[in-house]
């Protein structure tokens, strides 16, 4: 399993951004953090292609299907750490 958090950096301001990868951690759970407020290929991503105007973005990759979502979502986080912690 693979997750990726776009989003901006910790403690720039953004509760959810922050929230979201304080429950990761706290879980023990690895992740790639991508910087949306530098990487303007990645803004354009979730933006452009998944649509979204929120952050952060999360990524969950399992066996070849992804599931994503924006801003803070506990029960999807749950879910993940328990997929990744399963695994």
């Amino acid at each position: 399993m693979a997750i990726t958090i776009y989003s901006k950096p910790y403690k720039s301001g953004c509760f959810q951004c922050d929230k979201t990868k304080d429950l990761l951690d706290a879980a023990g759970i690895s992740y790639t953090f991508v910087d949306i407020t530098s990487n303007d290929a990645a803004l354009e991503y979730i933006s452009e292609d998944l649509g979204y105007a929120q952050a952060p973005v999360v990524l969950v990759e399992i066996g070849g299907s992804i599931d994503h979502w924006s801003g803070l979502n506990p029960p999807k986080i749950q879910k993940a750490i328990g997929l990744e912690l399963a695994a």
